[in-house]
């Protein structure tokens, strides 16, 4: 199954998780006493950061994807499949760290290319460090918003 489709019944079941917590807190609200009115306010908060969180992971993901297929009709989609690799599958510590190295040298050089920027935000996901490459791609990102909208 597709990542996609598998991120599509996730949400879905999501959602109908959310719905029935609403509907919970809305039972509570209903009891009419003071601490059901104020669990039942408590707990409709769950539901809507939950929709707020899902909102934003998928607004997040598919900026995401537009990047990454501009970079393939590019013919510049990076490509770790030389690196060596763990028995896990995963790609080596040094030779990500070289690769990071690398990426990191060409932000240096170019720090408004958000071609640039996305790389280096996949060197630090192969690095194991999503903090940092969440951050990394949300400048690629805006960087990227920004190039599009100066060629408009």
């Amino acid at each position: 199954m597709k990542a996609r489709n598998v991120a599509l019944l996730l949400t879905a079941a999501l959602i109908v998780y959310l719905f029935l917590l609403a509907d919970r807190a809305f039972a509570l609200v209903k009891t009419g006493t003071g601490v059901g009115i104020a669990l039942g306010a408590g707990v409709l908060l769950l539901p809507v950061l939950g929709i707020w969180v899902v909102v934003m992971t998928w607004r997040n993901g598919l900026q995401v994807q537009r990047l990454s297929r501009r970079l393939d009709v590019e013919g510049a989609l990076p490509d770790v499949s030389d690196l060596p690799r763990r028995p896990s599958g995963r790609v080596d510590r040094e030779a990500a760290d070289a690769w990071f190295e690398e990426r990191r040298a060409e932000v240096e050089a170019d720090q408004g290319n958000w071609r640039a920027w996305y790389k280096l935000a996949y060197a630090y996901d192969i690095a194991g460090d999503r903090r940092r490459a969440r951050e990394t791609m949300k400048k690629a990102i805006e960087l990227e918003a920004a190039d599009r909208s100066g060629a408009e």
